[in-house]
């Protein structure tokens, strides 16, 4: 007999139900901010990486777009002036995306207000052992579900696929 009270249903279903509590609580400031999910997570990986700029294939394998996908975000992005394209010196197949100053300050803008959100309904519910813990955790399952997340940035790097672990 299948057991519907089994601990792994109830992990997954609780961190399906905050991932969708969290985005709806953060949807307005970001909206307001002319902000789309993928356009904020855009503009903080780039505001979040060296110099400020990743490459676009490192940008596609973070947020888990295609590389015709992640173009097409950069090319909005681009047409509003928040980001801009750099060729690489020493790759001419290879470009990057750069946080433009018009890109660092909509998300000087839009921060104050997204981390009160998540201060209120995230973080500020943990105490700072609970949250060191907590961040250690996702950190281990990130790198085994998305091991790209941190591709092009000085934490780690994309493995190749033949690199990542089989599921058994």
């Amino acid at each position: 007999m299948t057991n519907f009270d089994d601990s792994r249903l109830t992990a997954i279903g609780l961190l399906t139900e905050v991932h969708s509590g969290l985005m709806s609580r953060f949807q307005p400031v970001l909206s307001a901010a002319g902000l789309s999910e993928i356009d904020f997570e855009t503009v903080i990986r780039l505001a979040r990486s060296p110099h400020q700029r990743l490459r676009m294939s490192d940008l596609a394998a973070q947020t888990q777009l295609s590389t015709s996908g992640v173009t097409r975000v950069v090319d909005r992005l681009e047409r509003e002036g928040l980001v801009r394209r750099e060729s690489c010196a020493s790759d001419r197949r290879a470009s990057y995306a750069a946080l433009t100053d018009a890109g660092r300050e909509r998300m000087e803008s839009v921060l104050p207000d997204h981390l009160r959100d998540i201060e209120e309904c995230f973080t500020g519910l943990l105490g700072s052992d609970e949250l060191e813990a907590f961040l250690k955790s996702l950190r281990k399952i990130r790198d085994v579900v998305r091991p790209c997340a941190t591709a092009g940035s000085t934490e780690s790097s994309c493995p190749t696929e033949r690199e990542v672990p089989a599921r058994p």
